[in-house]
């Protein structure tokens, strides 16, 4: 009798500690506070999670870059943290806004201790209580009125809100930098996202973690060949059709194509951001969906709902512009030039948002700058750029000429999110047939519909 009870003890221990208790009261037993600083909190949790620390010390979401790799002729660890987009530009130099998203504590300037675990941020991705927010512009600090204990003693596996109050939220505001990821996702019916929808997923359901480190291409990843993928063939195996036409499709066509017809299904997202007007005095007027087409800070927008993706060749690899290239300003500068064409074996014909935007390039040097656009001597508050422009380019290292141009850019955004089931996917006839227009195959690399006679002969390919 005596070992059956040491047994059950033991048994009711281990749950406590490794996930079956706290699933139903959370840590209320083992966090019991006060805590006056976020650090303190972190400190609390490394107590019992010790090997999480160094986790997430390794991992792309702590670090916003993958581990150094041979990028052109030179050793690089490229990610978010150093490459260029069409929304606000660049971190650098705007790091206590941009780093409002981050999974830590602090990140203010270039001086950020990445090596510091108590600065890991655990509660960002493992509140239940739905109550957790950071400072907007505070360096990824949480609100002050954010209840630390409580929300300590309630922490969980991640779930669909914990991931979306930053991803939802990429470049400031909802949908604005993902078409397919807005707060719609939060309760959707399963013909909106048949995943999230029909079956509850969780975003970690699709991106295991695996030691913190959750799958997933990112920026840097798609850059140097590196990080793990999430791909739809890793549940929906073999011949998933009925129909054996549409299997034959999935050797060159993403599944993604079909079963997200459409995006940005019910929150606007932006698909336009001109810069040259930003400092200027032009008339704010509202756009279709209630949005304001202009902000004194950051220019002309352009918004767009219920979008049909556009589509390209993608093999999961892209060459990402990187500070200091030489561009060509007569010419739409893609930031991020997918690798694929239609000779590649390994690339599908996949669904994008094409964020186009004008952004700031040195006049003389063609290439683009770093504005330093956050803070009391950010462009927001001066409306300067050619002092925003010097500010921002020295935070990198880089000169500035003290002459500014425009050069209009392209930024390729895979689509990936709110799936549709079977019965609104895309019909053959959508790609196919005299009247069908979803397909440019010319663009593609085909001479016509493939579906027509010859058309892929004429190419000697196979696709």
């Amino acid at each position: 009798m005596k070992k059956i009870l040491f047994v059950f003890s033991f048994l009711l221990t281990f749950s406590v500690l490794f996930g079956q208790q706290t699933k139903v009261n959370g840590h209320k037993d083992n966090v019991v506070g006060p805590f006056n600083t976020p650090q303190e909190v972190t400190k609390a949790c490394l107590e019992c999670h010790e090997e999480a620390g160094n986790q997430i010390l390794e991992s792309r979401h702590w670090n916003w870059a993958e581990a150094p790799s041979k990028v052109k002729d030179s050793v690089a660890n490229l990610g978010k943290k150093n490459l260029i987009n069409n929304y606000c530009v660049a971190v650098s130099s705007n790091w206590a806004r941009c780093t409002s998203c981050h999974i830590g504590y602090g990140w203010k300037d270039a001086s950020f201790d990445f090596k510091n675990k108590e600065n890991i941020d655990c509660l960002v991705c493992h509140d239940q209580t739905g109550n957790y927010t950071k400072t907007p512009t505070g360096a990824g600090m949480p609100d002050t009125k954010v209840n630390l204990l409580d929300v300590a003693q309630n922490v969980g596996a991640t779930n669909r809100q914990n991931c979306g109050n930053c991803h939802f939220y990429g470049g400031g505001d909802e949908a604005v930098k993902h078409g397919d990821m807005d707060g719609s996702l939060l309760n959707p019916t399963a013909d909106f996202d048949v995943h999230m929808g029909g079956q509850n997923f969780t975003c970690t359901e699709c991106h295991k973690s695996e030691n913190h480190s959750i799958s997933g291409k990112s920026h840097g990843s798609r850059t140097m060949g590196t990080g793990t993928d999430v791909n739809c063939e890793t549940c929906h195996i073999g011949e998933i059709h009925k129909n054996k036409t549409l299997n034959k499709h999935i050797e060159t066509i993403a599944c993604q194509t079909c079963h997200i017809p459409t995006y940005a299904k019910e929150v606007p997202t932006k698909t336009y951001w001109d810069w040259s007007t930003a400092g200027t005095d032009a008339t704010v007027e509202n756009d279709e969906f209630g949005k304001p087409t202009f902000d004194k800070k950051k220019g002309h927008f352009k918004r767009g709902k219920n979008l049909t993706p556009e589509y390209k060749w993608y093999n999961k690899s892209a060459s990402y512009y990187q500070l200091g290239d030489k561009l060509d300003p007569s010419k739409v500068l893609v930031l991020n030039l997918l690798n694929a064409t239609i000779a590649d074996k390994n690339a599908k014909i996949a669904p994008f948002k094409v964020m186009r935007g004008k952004q700031p390039i040195d006049a003389k040097q063609n290439i683009v700058v770093v504005p330093h656009l956050f803070g009391k001597e950010g462009f927001w508050n001066t409306y300067d750029w050619i002092d925003a422009t010097n500010k921002g380019m020295a935070s990198v290292g880089m000169t500035f000429s003290g002459k500014l141009d425009w050069v209009e850019t392209e930024m390729n955004w895979s689509i990936n999110h709110m799936v549709v089931p079977a019965k609104k996917a895309l019909k053959c006839t959508s790609c196919h047939g005299a009247k069908a227009t979803l397909m440019d195959w010319k663009a593609l690399g085909y001479p016509g519909d493939p579906k027509k006679a010859g058309n892929r002969e004429k190419l000697g390919l196979v696709k």
